[in-house]
């Protein structure tokens, strides 16, 4: 078995939300009020911890066969951005760590996609739908590679002289 830990940074996330919110209210021609609308402040991180909180329980579903430890995922009444998601697995000795990465990159795309999707459920409803269907699509994506193997390797006998 290999122990395997991902951890996706909250204030990553809350920045990348907050850059797509903005430059999405930003484009919006013919609509005086999108990028107030839009746009995710630091005042509005209290409606996004429910959010995240979604995030993180999704992730923890997806991750149960092979969870070890997982950080606290309960809500917050407040939004400490320091607070990160950490799940430590245990997976076959056939996984491929050299997915680690993309799949720590995945979860970041999931966790700000199923985000952003939320608050455009409020603020812009035209795009939510788009979101989600990326969200879902990332969460998929990390599913897939913690569950692929590397192909076997035969080690050719040790020739004799």
């Amino acid at each position: 078995m290999i122990t395997v830990t991902f951890t996706v940074r909250k204030a990553n996330v809350y920045d990348e939300v907050a850059k797509t919110t903005s430059y999405t209210g930003a484009k919006m021609t013919g609509d005086a009020t999108a990028y107030q609308r839009i746009f995710t402040t630091d005042a509005d991180r209290l409606m996004l911890e429910r959010f995240w909180t979604e995030a993180c329980n999704a992730v923890a579903d997806l991750f149960k066969p092979f969870l070890t430890s997982i950080s606290d995922i309960t809500e917050s009444h407040h939004a400490d951005i320091t607070k990160n998601f950490t799940a430590v697995l245990e997976l076959s000795s056939s996984y491929d760590t050299a997915l680690n990465q993309s799949i720590e990159s995945s979860l970041f795309s999931f966790f700000t996609n199923l985000i952003v999707s939320k608050w455009y459920e409020f603020s812009n409803k035209n795009d939510a739908k788009e979101y989600a269907t990326t969200a879902a699509a990332m969460l998929e994506d990390v599913r897939s590679k913690i569950y692929f193997r590397k192909k076997p390797r035969r080690i050719p006998p040790a020739e004799t002289e």
